[in-house]
């Protein structure tokens, strides 16, 4: 990832946080798996983990949903930022993420102020850790 790209990436996952709070209508996590997700974890594309494989989700799961949710929003692996929607805000994104953990047998529920709050941070976190990682390549 090129460090010029990095401040934008870390303000448009920012960006998202702030819309969802003021979001009227948001997705549910099963929206959002059916309509983006299913692309990549129905067929466990390019590594992704299949929907309800207990065995590739495990480690992930215990990485915690603030962590796991954060990493995925801003970019991991293969998978792209966002998972490659800009029109998905993170709260939808964090239901959709709870909604597949939930489906290989963790108890994630969906996001409250409180697990927004803890998301914002590990997103500028992970933002940081990217950015620090580019900088030193």
């Amino acid at each position: 990832m090129s460090v010029k790209f990095l401040p934008f990436l870390t303000a448009l996952a920012l960006a998202g946080v702030c819309a969802s709070s003021q979001a009227a209508d948001l997705r549910t996590g099963e929206a959002v798996y059916q309509g983006i997700c299913v692309a990549c974890h129905a067929d466990g594309r390019d590594g992704a983990p299949r929907f309800g494989d207990r065995k590739a989700w495990g480690p992930l799961i215990r990485e915690g949903q603030a962590v796991l949710t954060a990493h995925a929003w801003v970019g991991v692996r293969k998978m792209p930022a966002k998972g490659g929607r800009d029109d998905l805000l993170l709260e939808e994104f964090a239901r959709g993420a709870a909604y597949m953990a939930r489906g290989a047998g963790a108890t994630w529920q969906d996001p409250d102020a409180k697990l927004m709050t803890r998301l914002a941070d590990e997103v500028r976190k992970r933002a940081a850790a990217l950015a620090k990682k580019a900088g030193a390549t």
